[in-house]
């Protein structure tokens, strides 16, 4: 059932799984036809264009099924632990410890584009005073006050300080609801003076020892709280094979970006791209399962590559996108503009980078949880996009800006200077709603107009 690489529909996926299934697909216990995810209300579905191979049914189906996952974690008795906003530390000691199960309610922003509004999460934070003035984040407000979309957390744990005004507003009415926080501090990063003590972060960035410090002394409190909850003690071991385990799916998930960037020609599209690097933050509620999907995509775009596969011509522009979009269809139409992507960074690049093995683990955990982009200047972030930028070859960068985010307002402005003041690279900012239909003319062309200059400048 091996075919070139191509888009297709929805309503293909289906009829391309039944041929598959007729012909001896094997599928993994939350694999099934695509199209069934409809009738959970994923109403967006029906509108994306999808790769055709098995390993991207795979990610789509994982991604869709993480409910299921939690709803039988809590029938098993598993202890559940919900983590906002740190993006990739927490949910590492959670799955260090036995008969536990991390997801991240902030996921249900994405909720509103899946369900094209029908699902209400919006409504119920708008009844809690949490309008469209803030980030659409604040659906997760809605979920936890529905009772729907995941069970109730065993244990719920948020970052606070330098994160997201507009998140910790969101999570204090979560706490007010009756969901008891535990919360956690990340200082802002700053550069080192001359007579501190200076550590390297996973990323590249660096920070005063006393940072580090203080930010495993917080993660210390975590610790306590995982063994009260779960009754085991979070050892020194267990932290140790927790962080090797994250690593081999953030390997896997790097070896994919890598050979997706840095290909003549596009091995996968933007879409699932942006699917497969969600991954890393927390496995999707399943870790061993999470690298076994990365694998099989890896295994696909290797396969692409050695057989001189890909989608659409070489001389498509390579795009860097910088922020995850609210509504998942824009990742199509940037190829439809004559894009390709080429580099991202979604505010989660800490999540990417593998943890350090070689110090003790809980040193090692706050160092990574320090090298979040958002824990630092928005031109500690530029400069760091400006390096992946010439890594891979990006001609063209996209800013998606958060509809309502306080940390939007002038970071992507800062970031695009930074930009054009470095590489000279034409960028283009762009406001994402959670269903962006009726802005999609303005999208193509203002996504059209990048594609054009940045060809222009090739022969310039």
């Amino acid at each position: 059932m091996t075919e070139p690489p191509r888009q297709i529909t929805l309503a293909e996926w289906d009829s391309r799984f039944e041929a598959g299934t007729a012909a001896g697909w094997t599928q993994p216990d939350y694999g099934g036809p695509l199209g069934r995810h409809i009738e959970d209300g994923d109403l967006r579905l029906s509108r994306l264009l999808y790769d055709n191979s098995p390993a991207a049914l795979n990610l789509w189906n994982f991604l869709l099924t993480e409910e299921v996952r939690l709803q039988a974690a809590r029938a098993k008795g598993d202890k559940i632990v919900g983590a906002m906003k740190d993006l990739g530390t927490v949910p590492v000691m959670a799955y260090s410890l036995p008969g536990v199960t991390a997801f991240y309610p902030d996921g249900a922003w994405w909720t509103p584009c899946l369900m094209e509004f029908s699902s209400g999460v919006l409504h119920g934070a708008d009844s809690l005073g949490i309008d469209e003035s803030f980030c659409p984040v604040r659906a997760m407000l809605g979920a936890f006050a529905a009772e729907k979309h995941f069970p109730a957390p065993d244990l719920l744990i948020c970052s606070v300080g330098a994160t997201c005004d507009d998140f910790s507003a969101i999570a204090q009415r979560v706490n007010g609801l009756g969901h008891p926080i535990l919360w956690w501090e990340i200082p802002h990063r700053r550069t080192p003076a001359a007579d501190e003590t200076s550590l390297r972060l996973p990323g590249g960035f660096t920070c005063p020892l006393d940072q580090v410090v203080f930010v495993q002394s917080e993660l210390e409190r975590i610790r306590s709280s995982l063994e009260a909850v779960t009754g085991h003690r979070l050892t020194e071991y267990a932290l140790r094979r927790g962080i090797q385990a994250a690593n081999r799916v953030r390997r896997a998930l790097r070896r994919l970006r890598t050979m997706t960037f840095t290909a003549r020609r596009c091995p996968l599209p933007a879409l699932e791209l942006l699917i497969a690097e969600m991954l890393a933050i927390h496995f999707c509620s399943d870790r061993p399962a999470a690298l076994e999907v990365l694998t099989g995509l890896c295994d696909v775009v290797q396969q692409r590559l050695a057989e001189g596969q890909g989608y659409f011509s070489e001389d498509a522009v390579k795009v860097f996108w910088v922020n995850p979009v609210a509504d998942l269809r824009v990742m199509n139409t940037l190829e439809q503009c004559g894009g390709r992507l080429c580099g991202t960074d979604y505010m989660f690049c800490h999540a990417l980078d593998d943890i350090p093995e070689n110090i003790p683990p809980m040193e090692a955990l706050a160092r990574t949880a320090l090298a979040d982009p958002m824990a630092g200047s928005a031109i500690d972030r530029a400069g760091r996009i400006c390096r992946d930028i010439t890594r891979y070859g990006s001609e063209a960068v996209v800013i998606s800006r958060i509809p309502g985010a306080s940390h939007c307002a002038i970071e992507g402005t800062v970031i695009a200077g930074v930009i054009g003041e470095r590489l000279g690279l034409p960028v283009v900012e762009l406001e994402v709603p959670p269903v962006c239909d009726a802005f999609m003319p303005t999208l193509n062309t203002r996504l059209g107009a990048l594609i054009e200059t940045a060809k222009g400048r090739r022969t310039s």
